[in-house]
């Protein structure tokens, strides 16, 4: 069952992909805009195109062939993916799914508009002025961010009336792809935030991961933890959620679903139809399978009798401080060293202000208290430094 995979975007969550690919077996093609991507260091062959060039894209495709496209990020030319359907290539988890999901407009108006699930209040904006009547119809405070983007790039938060031209540009600035349109949110009084990995199979039912918690600052997560204290009442509110937007969607993989927890129930954040990076607390060993090894299984049909959860985990980042075209690395040793503890460098090789350029990992038993674990992966994290 040797299948040939294209993989569009080559970062860190790509290459834990193309790890779990290789160990059983398949073929992996990594693609970006730059030479060297994480995911290329592991694959079997690559190619450095403009995903967003339509003409680029189907160079690549109609050169390798592939069985399945598998997309990390949101700036690729996702209209051609109807194209690669109907060619016979599985797009994953569908090219309806890519589609409505690299572009916060099209999933939003699904989740709130057609199947009716609790969001913020948003409205949509594309200029400075529009931008202030959005604002004054959602109310202040308020979250913007551009239809297009990753990692929180180009995200803000209204606070006055001052900030709001500066967050239009920050938007513009942040933008991915070609569309300059931002989605202007209310503020939502939420106590906690989370990931709930939804795995959908092709002939077998849709699995759940145990909820993970996260922390964001820039709009980025800082730490994440697995599993998170969420209420009975809360988790099957957010499973019914992600069933339903998933089925929408269609296709098999697996979709990391985001949603705040408040007093007045569970709200629809946001969606991606792949490994979340919040969900890297998993390389952690705190399920019987990562989510990598999931989203593969799922994409090639491999059944999933069941997700077991293992261990309680925690992950932090490691982030660059400073710009350079080689950053090395100290303190690895020091942190090879803790029990219970591991970390990744992804292998970037350039580094630029608050990149995120790998992550430390902490685990023990279940009865573990979350705290713990999250406060010793942070303290973990301040000892490897990037170097410029």
């Amino acid at each position: 069952m040797k299948k040939k995979i294209v993989l569009l975007g080559s970062g860190e969550l790509g290459k834990e992909f193309v790890i779990a690919a290789q160990r059983i077996g398949q073929t992996v093609i990594a693609v970006d805009s730059y030479e060297n991507a994480p995911a290329m260091q592991v694959a079997h062959g690559f190619e450095v195109i403009n995903m967003l060039d339509g003409a680029a894209l189907d160079a690549v495709i109609a050169k390798h062939q592939p069985d399945f496209i598998v997309p990390e990020i949101e700036a690729i030319r996702t209209e051609r993916f109807y194209d690669y359907e109907a060619q016979g290539i599985t797009v994953v988890p569908s090219a309806k799914a890519a589609n409505f999901t690299m572009n916060r407009k099209a999933i939003r108006d699904l989740a709130a508009k057609d199947l009716g699930l609790r969001t913020a209040n948003y409205r949509y904006a594309t200029s400075a002025t529009e931008l202030e009547q959005a604002v004054a119809e959602v109310g202040l405070p308020c979250v913007v961010k551009p239809l297009m983007s990753s990692s929180g790039k180009g995200q803000s938060t209204i606070k006055s009336a001052e900030d709001i031209a500066k967050a239009w540009a920050y938007a513009v600035e942040g933008s991915r792809g070609d569309v300059v349109e931002v989605i202007v949110e209310a503020f939502v009084n939420f106590h906690s935030e989370i990931t709930l990995l939804t795995v959908t199979q092709n002939n077998n039912p849709t699995l759940f991961c145990a909820p993970i918690g996260h922390r964001q600052e820039r709009g980025d997560y800082q730490e994440s933890w697995q599993p998170a204290r969420v209420s009975d009442r809360d988790l099957a509110e957010a499973q019914d959620m992600a069933r339903k937007v998933t089925e929408a969607l269609g296709g098999a993989g697996l979709f990391g679903v985001e949603f705040f927890l408040t007093d007045e129930g569970v709200y629809f954040s946001e969606l991606s139809p792949r490994p979340h990076d919040t969900g890297m607390v998993t390389l952690a060993g705190t399920q019987n399978f990562n989510e990598f090894e999931l989203h593969l299984r799922a994409v090639l049909s491999l059944p999933i009798f069941e997700i077991t959860q293992e261990k309680a985990g925690a992950s932090a980042v490691l982030l660059a401080s400073a710009n350079s075209e080689n950053p090395t690395y100290t303190g690895m040793a020091n942190v090879a060293g803790l029990p219970k503890t591991d970390f990744r460098i992804f292998g970037k090789p350039t580094s630029r202000p608050y990149r995120r350029m790998g992550v430390v990992l902490t685990h023990d038993v279940l009865a573990t208290p979350i705290e713990q674990l999250v406060e010793r992966a942070q303290e973990t994290a301040q000892m490897i430094t990037v170097n410029p």
